[in-house]
């Protein structure tokens, strides 16, 4: 007997008790999205233990032997985007799922409070800056999408003009997409609770002192704010070109296995090849 179990962008099959391989899936943009504090614990029947900690390693130790020929093939850049609430865990996952990675061809830009000079420039300007070249990786921490998320919920400009942004977004991925950047966006979906827990850790763990900032309770005031703003984000912006996908986060083992496993799939799938060696070469090499 299969018994299916869904939760946003996570689809676990059980055939008589044996976990199949659970993976992410690309969020449905006709779909509901409810953004549950359940939906971002791992699934009952998600990996534990040793069997975890070896799909980890597998999956990251895929993503480094992708990457060495994913960068002699040189027809594609890897554009992911990472996306949360504080304390989600984005550096964590950049730091684990990309532990094996040549940093040689790995690039890694964070997107903060924009600056004077960036506020002149249309709210794309500075992220089109830092979109990774062919053979590269490139990861977003925070990324465009905050002009849909804190400029709407702060109303730091007019519904007018965030609203059309999603739009826009979408028209720069499809530009990007035509063009050999293959994109993959995760947004780390973390409960109420496990935030209150790694905030006051931030606080009392002298080593993580310097990662609090008195904005996060302010935007945890907002919650519900957020999270319709989420909410609309992954619906209008999930496309074929680039797809949203929803990650339980309050488990960083299970949160960097997912991400690891699907990084790993979508390079294996491109069909990646070594060069073929110039006639020349050949020659120099039999003589």
């Amino acid at each position: 007997m299969v018994h299916l179990t869904r939760l946003p962008g996570v689809a676990i099959i059980s055939v008589r008790r044996t976990v199949m391989p659970m993976k992410l899936k690309p969020v449905d943009s006709k779909t509901k999205l409810a953004l549950r504090d359940r939906d971002a614990k791992p699934p009952r029947r998600a990996l534990q233990g040793d069997e975890l900690t070896a799909a980890i390693k597998k999956h990251t130790a895929r993503i480094s032997e992708l990457q060495r020929v994913f960068y002699a093939d040189g027809r594609f850049a890897l554009l992911i985007v990472l996306q949360g609430r504080d304390a989600s865990g984005k550096d964590g996952t950049i730091q684990h799922v990309f532990s094996a990675v040549n940093p040689q061809g790995c690039e890694v830009s964070s997107f903060g409070v924009p600056s004077d000079y960036e506020r002149r420039h249309d709210f794309l300007w500075r992220i089109h800056r830092e979109v990774p070249a062919r053979r590269m990786i490139g990861i977003f921490n925070r990324s465009h999408y905050e002009d849909v998320l804190v400029a709407r919920v702060r109303k730091l400009v007019p519904k007018r003009v965030w609203s059309r942004r999603y739009d826009r977004i979408n028209e720069f991925e499809q530009i990007l997409a035509d063009d050999g950047v293959v994109i993959l966006k995760f947004f780390l979906h973390i409960s109420r609770d496990e935030q209150r827990k790694r905030l006051t850790e931030r606080l009392t763990d002298p080593t993580k002192n310097w990662k609090f900032r008195a904005g996060d309770l302010d935007d945890r005031r907002r919650w519900k704010a957020y999270t319709r703003a989420y909410r609309a984000m992954l619906r209008r912006c999930s496309t074929k070109a680039a797809p949203w996908h929803v990650v339980p986060a309050d488990d960083n083992r299970t949160r960097n296995w997912l991400i690891a496993e699907r990084i790993a799939d979508t390079l294996d799938g491109l069909g990646l090849r070594y060069p073929r060696v110039d006639a020349s070469v050949r020659r120099i090499r039999i003589e």
